[in-house]
């Protein structure tokens, strides 16, 4: 992997956190509307559909640089990676809206959601996945960014929180997943898609049994809710920029980066959360959220000094 190579990647999981960094307040209004499990399905769904036809385009034209499947082990691979990364994607996300349905807000739930980079290098020391120090040095100071940044006056846990919290574990798994995958040169934009598909049909469950009391006259009507007023927007949100193009971009983006400097870059989402506020909505920004922001892009740039050293070689 060449170094601008390494550069660029790094810059799609930044503009990746970017997306995701405007989408809580899409996830929380979304969800309030339909139901939670009702917005998951929906806008992982639109997610999946959105792909489609850029798979089909990539594989004429290349642009994406992806890798279609032509032997049965690479179809075997792509299949065992979708229902993978879906069971990950389909547990967080479902976990990280139902806190937020039951009350975490958008700034605590970003913060205990960014608690995968602590988990992601610890998870990677049972596979053989080491860091440097500066790194876990890296990781210690963004969590205290991220805790200056997101937490305001007490913190205290509540049950909504713990879901949350539980919820970053699974984000840290589908992190160490991915890198898995890629490694073995699975199809980026496919795998994403297929991931999506796999989420949506889990969250029908739920979504049918738990929010529809396993009613099918309430399908079309809660279909019609989620396509109208202010959920139309939410759920187009969450579905073409942060599930269709933001995971994807998470995808391609880990491919030649260690898993651990992944998720401190992807971690800039509540940065860019609560710098959208300051810049669109004119909300105040206090000295110490300034103060988490620059701790939390220090990190990021002490986490990218050993670059060469982290490079992941398509070899292991």
């Amino acid at each position: 992997m060449k170094r601008t190579n390494t550069k660029l990647h790094a810059f799609l999981l930044a503009f990746a956190a970017l997306i995701w960094g405007t989408a809580f307040v899409a996830q929380s209004e979304g969800g309030d509307v339909t139901g939670p499990y009702t917005f998951t399905c929906i806008r992982y769904l639109i997610g999946a559909v959105v792909l489609l036809p850029i798979i089909k385009i990539g594989d004429k034209t290349d642009f994406y640089g992806g890798n279609k499947p032509k032997t049965k082990e690479d179809k075997k691979n792509l299949r065992i990676a979708g229902l993978c990364c879906g069971l990950c994607l389909a547990g967080a996300s479902t976990l990280q809206q139902v806190g937020l349905y039951y009350g975490t807000s958008a700034g605590k739930a970003g913060f205990l959601t960014a608690c995968y980079i602590i988990l992601v290098p610890i998870l990677g020391l049972f596979i053989k996945k080491k860091c440097p120090k500066i790194v876990w040095i890296a990781v210690a100071i963004t969590i205290v960014g991220l805790y200056l940044l997101c937490i305001n006056g007490e913190f205290y846990m509540e049950f909504s929180d713990l879901l949350v919290l539980a919820c970053s574990l699974l984000w840290a798994v589908h992190i160490l997943t991915i890198d898995h995958f890629m490694i073995k040169k699975v199809d980026p934009v496919r795998l994403s898609s297929r991931q999506f598909f796999v989420t949506a049909f889990l969250s029908a469950f739920p979504m049918f049994f738990i929010e529809m009391k396993c009613d099918f006259s309430k399908v079309l009507p809660a279909i019609a809710v989620a396509f109208s007023g202010k959920a139309l927007i939410s759920i187009l949100f969450a579905g073409v920029m942060s599930s269709g193009i933001a995971f994807t971009l998470q995808i391609i983006g880990q491919r030649g980066l260690n898993p651990t400097v992944a998720s401190l870059i992807m971690s800039l989402e509540s940065v860019f959360s609560v710098l959208a506020g300051w810049i669109i909505l004119v909300e105040k920004l206090s000295f110490k959220e300034a103060l988490g922001c620059v701790l939390i892009f220090g990190a990021i740039i002490l986490a990218q000094l050993p670059a060469d050293k982290l490079r992941v070689k398509s070899e292991e």
